[in-house]
């Protein structure tokens, strides 16, 4: 798939004349250099991705090329190949000399005499294939043969350098990475040697690419304390100013704008202009200021956003922004503003190129509180708060005293009976060190409803030494956030600060999280912090149909990296809780109850110290299982022809990246005419389209990459570099590189968590919705947090539109994530899922129910799921009515297992998994389960075995309860391919159930 996708807004001709420079500056017309693109020509991963097309002029044994390359990298430790464009076959007699980084001296052996000759001049090899390769650049070697050396003191053929050729457009360095010389620059500085640091007002064409050179572009242009451009009415407008400190360093740099105003008294208010790099709305709707500080020798842009008003009159706007830093005079630059009767459509975000869709950065969109459903508006009755199937009473302290839960075992109701998770309030302990514990003087907690969705309260606590300030809230979803602060009132030496959870010994039944797979809980179990290599600061503990998730942080928290890159970015220990890894978690059933006690350990605190023991919780389930959605709703994860997926059955087709339509990760915006056009096509066959795009990293595509960059390490993390040659060729170093397609060659970089980018995310996701008719996203991981996910899930469905998420993971439990719970780990995001398909590197052979249940099915979070490794166990998915998702698991297709389903006439039928207590459909053995599929008089029951070896079960049925007369009966096992052969058994007979394997029955 060409990268020509991307440029067809672009300037056809990607032609750039560099004209050679005198010392002073002057201009000659000595030479002129073209760059060109090649139109992916050629084969970059063995030959690179530039190159000089060179004319040799007549023939002869040596042509001598000198290069006028102007480049950013070392080209001394970089191979030079030469191909004769007749043969296409590499030269081996090559000569180098003087290679530096503005010139280069090359001599090849002519061997077609004269004509056409390509020199590369940044080859590189990669591992084929490989979705996270390093390309290493060849080094120098010598091939030429002695005899043809010695040709080189003779006379040499002349030869004339075309023009310089880039592999595609993405790839050229011009002209924004094409280098000023060193005597260019060091001009240009002494022309303005006065000056505190040199600005060069650039236009948003031309995005700032470079951090330490000079663009050949802006010697050129010179310095100038003007800018000029045109804009139309109601445009997104931004521009640059590059700013090099060329004498010394620059703290706090800042702007100030006036009003634009034309001669005849228009006026485009200052309020109106912005600086991305300094102010903005940070991805939690908070007010951003953000420090600039500019290194000597370094250049920075800053990109100036203009919003210019719809009903802006046509006319030349004039002002000023002035650019001040700490220390240095300040610099004014005249703003000249031309803006024409054209008036943009939606601000101009149909043409991001000319980044317009900058000012997405600092959206809002989305972050209104706004109930979502199935979830319905909060109820606050005395200390006592209700949301959908779920009660929290609050102690007068503030903390939770109960928690209750109405929902059904069987997870598709809710019922009137609560069942309370606590068996005594969540207790936080101050304990001195001579063992005595601080006793709270408590107050009333006072209780506000901020929104339908959104209950907050406050809560005094104190004793002689010590002030416990509660602030908590509870969302419509179940998520509650408490920040607890404690004030030493004196000097205290405490043995301890803790905080116990007691939980119904019986609601305790599993738990995930701390190191441990889902299963059920240990007796007694200790846990300690380890942040540098485990992604752990909590644990979900709870039955099928009631349960906590907690989490223990600090004011200090920042999400870390997820999926293969938490050790490059991990959880802060928590300065509180975490207390110099004196910290840690016990759990312990007891009699009455299961004891979870979060502990700090021992410290001192001075009169006036605070330490923040903050943690969140999520009450589960978050609704009841839609068992209809699922088996209505079967997906097709692979791009194809419509009228192909049309006729397998499936209803919603998953359009991953690297695709036609799809090709760029996480910037589903370059093939968008394309990717509308399949969608509507599906759309008439009555097909659902959901597209890959998340925020874990991005494109090096995306045509915002460099404004991003100059926002620092905002955006993209800290890292190494290396990675892809584009990455290294472009952002040169100080980045993680992540994942690359070599199909369309498409190599990105790692973002750094949560920042300004998300809100790009959202106002992207709301465009998708309404240009080009995406019915939801297809997510491969999570690196956003629950807010963003709220916003995401407001546009998706805005206007009626479906909104369907569907959530792959693959398993987090292992070195490079951190040893982390996918359920676990994302939780936070299953209010708002419709699927989930979990996953890669899932063991669904040698886990254990439990695991199944707590880790893959999403059950007791009010989620169902698919399989994905191997295609799963299909009889064991069963149970928890899950099958695989086709056509991507080779030699797995669920089509088989869909026919039953739609000829037992699924939808409708109750199910009641082998979880349930009385479950009406039992087997003799513990390790052989069954899950019933309830009807009118009939039954689907499907068995699964994790019994060691082969065995027989009978079944044991309660007929009152299944509703079926047992004289009238019949049980057989419909032929189902690659599941099972028919059989017929009677209700009392010993059925046969291979290891591993299981039946579909069907009792009516």
């Amino acid at each position: 798939m060409s990268r020509l996708i991307q440029i067809k807004f672009l300037s056809k001709a990607i032609l750039g004349v560099a004209l050679l420079l005198s010392i002073n500056c002057t201009v000659t017309q000595a030479q002129q250099l073209k760059y060109l693109t090649g139109n992916s020509s050629w084969n970059p991963d063995s030959l690179g991705n530039h190159r000089a097309v060179v004319t040799v002029f007549v023939a002869g044994a040596v042509a001598k090329t000198v290069i006028d390359w102007r480049r950013k990298d070392d080209p001394a430790t970089k191979e030079i190949i030469v191909v004769d464009a007749r043969s296409n076959q590499r030269i081996l007699n090559v000569k180098t000399e003087n290679l530096t980084r503005e010139t280069g001296t090359i001599y090849f052996e002519p061997v077609s005499g004269a004509g056409k000759y390509y020199i590369y001049y940044l080859p590189f090899h990669v591992q084929p294939g490989s979705n996270y390769p390093t390309a290493v650049y060849k080094k120098p070697a010598d091939r030429a043969a002695l005899a043809w050396k010695n040709k080189i003191s003779g006379k040499t053929i002349a030869t004339k350098v075309d023009y310089l050729e880039s592999y595609n457009q993405l790839n050229s360095f011009y002209p924004m990475e094409v280098i000023a010389t060193a005597k260019e620059a060091a001009s240009l500085i002494a022309k303005n040697k006065n000056q505190p640091y040199l600005i060069f007002p650039e236009d948003r064409l031309h995005p700032v690419k470079m951090e330490k050179d000079l663009p050949q572009r802006w010697v050129l242009k010179g310095t100038t304390q003007t800018f000029t451009d045109t804009a139309a009415r109601g445009e997104n407008f931004s521009f640059q100013l590059g700013l090099y400190a060329f004498s010394k360093d620059l703290q706090k740099v800042n702007l100030k704008f006036t009003d634009l105003k034309s001669t005849d008294g228009a006026v485009i208010p200052a309020a109106l202009l912005s600086c991305l790099n300094t102010d903005g709305i940070n991805w939690d709707n908070k007010v951003l200021k953000k420090q600039v500080d500019v290194h000597k020798g370094e250049i920075q842009s800053l990109w100036c956003l203009l919003d210019i008003p719809e009903d802006a009159k046509p006319a030349t706007y004039n002002g000023t922004v002035t650019v001040m830093a700490e220390g240095t005079t300040a610099v004014p630059i005249q703003l000249k503003i031309v803006v024409s009767p054209k008036k943009a459509i939606n601000g101009g975000v149909n043409e991001p190129w000319k980044q317009t869709r900058l000012t997405w950065l600092n959206s809002s969109l989305g972050q209104k509180n706004e109930l979502i459903k199935p979830y319905t508006a909060l109820k606050i009755d005395g200390n006592t708060i209700s949301l959908l199937g779920r009660k929290m009473i609050l102690g007068n302290d503030g903390m939770p005293a109960q928690i209750q839960s109405f929902f059904t075992e069987e997870m598709t109701a809710i019922d009137q009976q609560p069942r309370p998770l606590l068996a005594a309030p969540f207790a936080l302990i101050a304990e001195e060190t001579d063992g005595s514990v601080l006793q709270w003087k408590t107050g009333k907690p006072e209780i506000k409803q901020t929104a339908p969705g959104q209950v907050e309260w406050t809560a005094l606590n104190t004793a002689p030494k010590l002030k416990m300030e509660v602030k908590a809230s509870l969302e419509f979803d179940g998520f509650i956030n408490y920040t607890i602060k404690l004030t030493a009132l004196k000097e205290l030496k405490l043995k301890d600060i803790r905080m116990v959870i007691p939980f119904q010994k019986q609601v305790a039944e599993y738990m995930m999280g701390l190191n441990l797979k889902g299963g059920k809980i240990p007796a007694d179990y200790q846990w300690k912090w380890d942040v540098a290599h485990k992604n752990q600061d909590g644990a979900w503990i709870g039955a099928v149909n009631a349960g906590l998730r907690f989490s223990l942080k600090d004011e200090h928290y920042t999400r870390p990296l997820n999926t293969n890159f938490y050790l490059d970015k991990p959880l802060l220990l928590p300065g509180s809780w975490g207390n110099q890894d004196k910290g840690g978690i016990d759990i312990k059933q007891n009699t009455s109850n299961t004891a979870v006690t979060n502990y700090s350990g021992a410290r001192e605190m001075k009169a006036g110290d605070t330490l923040y023991y903050n943690f969140n919780l999520m009450i589960t389930p978050f609704h009841t299982l839609q068992t209809e959605d699922q088996w209505a709703t079967r997906y097709y994860h692979k791009y194809n022809n419509v009228d192909t997926i049309k006729a397998t059955g499936a209803t919603v087709i998953n359009i991953h990246h690297g695709t036609a339509i799809n090709p760029y990760i996480n910037y589903p915006f370059i093939a968008h005419e394309e990717m509308k056009s399949y969608i509507d096509s599906a759309h008439h066959l009555g097909l659902k389209v959901k597209i890959y795009n998340t925020v874990r990293e991005v494109s090096n595509s995306a045509y915002e990459l460099a404004p991003l960059r100059s926002l620092g390490h905002e955006i993209f993390s800290k890292g190494k570099g290396g990675g892809y040659a584009w990455l290294q060729e472009h952002l040169n170093a100080d980045y993680i590189a992540a994942w690359y397609v070599p199909e369309v060659k498409d190599a990105a970089i790692i973002n750094s968590g949560m920042s300004r980018w998300h809100n790009y995310y959202v106002e992207g996701m709301s465009w998708l919705v309404q240009n080009v008719g995406i019915d939801g996203i297809y997510l491969d991981d999570v690196a956003y947090d629950r807010t963003t996910m709220k916003r995401i899930k407001r546009v998706l469905t805005q206007n009626g539109h479906p909104g369907i998420i569907d959530l792959h993971s693959a398993n987090q439990y292992n070195k490079r994530d951190g040893f982390n719970n996918s359920a676990n780990l994302y939780m936070d995001h299953f209010p708002y899922l419709n699927r989930l398909w979990f996953g890669e590197n899932f063991d669904y052979e040698n886990n254990t129910p439990d695991f199944y249940l707590t880790e893959i099915s999403g059950i007791p979070f009010g989620l169902m799921g698919e399989m994905l490794e191997g295609g799963g166990n299909p009889w064991r998915g069963m149970v928890y009515g899950m099958t695989n998702r086709m056509p991507w698991s080779a030699n797995a297709d669920p089509r088989p297992i869909w026919k039953v389903w739609d000829s037992f006439g699924l939808q409708n039928s109750r199910m009641i998994g082998y979880w349930v207590k009385n479950n009406p459909v039992k087997t003799t053995a513990t390790d052989v389960l069954a899950t019933v599929y309830l009807k009118d008089k009939k039954a689907l029951i499907a068995i699964a075995s994790w019994a060691k070896e082969d065995t027989k079960v009978k079944l044991q049925l309660n007929w009152k309860a299944l509703g079926i007369d047992p004289k009238k009966v019949t049980l057989k096992a419909p032929a189902i391919r690659n599941f099972q052969q028919a059989g017929t058994f009677a209700v009392n007979d010993e059925i046969p159930v291979k290891k591993g394997e299981g039946l579909l029955l069907i009792l009516e």
